[in-house]
């Protein structure tokens, strides 16, 4: 997916998308739009601005209605991102208890500024807005799906280990 021009979607995909739709009435088929985006998101690795166009024609809704649920959402990658997505809280109660003390942490430990990737593509950093667990910040969230707390510097380059040498198994 490079370009708006040149997405299509897949009669795999397509076919996803349908099972998704079917679960709504017939005149609500945008009610699916977050699960096309996570099926994209998974195929693709990220939702990029041609297959929002895609996901819009297919659901028959404006295209700017899919990018609206795509930007509002942290969990939809707009651009290519390391195979790691470490979402660092940053909400008020967090940055209180050293959330930004973990990111700049975690930016030092990989050598990338926040929002950047390492250069050997495993890791992305980013701020998030609030993870819903703020007594115990820093908090912190792992490819959208595994919630780390009480991030200390010692249990981020832990982590960081762990995480490669997941990686070098794979």
């Amino acid at each position: 997916m490079t370009s708006s021009t040149d997405y299509t979607l897949s009669d795999a995909t397509r076919a996803r998308f349908d099972r998704e739709v079917a679960k709504y009435p017939a005149d609500q088929r945008q009610s699916a739009v977050m699960a096309c985006l996570a099926i994209v998101q998974q195929e693709e690795g990220y939702v990029s601005r041609a297959a929002e166009d895609a996901i819009a024609a297919h659901l028959g809704m404006p295209p700017i209605a899919v990018y609206e649920v795509t930007t509002f959402y942290n969990m939809y990658n707009q651009r290519p991102l390391g195979k790691f997505k470490l979402n660092v809280c940053a909400n008020l109660p967090c940055q209180l208890r050293d959330g930004q003390k973990a990111i700049d942490h975690l930016c030092s430990k990989l050598g990338i500024e926040q929002g950047g990737t390492t250069a050997d593509g495993l890791f992305t950093v980013q701020k998030s807005e609030c993870l819903g667990a703020c007594a115990d910040s820093p908090v912190m969230l792992v490819n959208d799906r595994q919630m780390c707390s009480f991030m200390t510097n010692e249990r981020l380059d832990d982590l960081i280990d762990a995480l490669r040498a997941e990686a070098a198994k794979a």
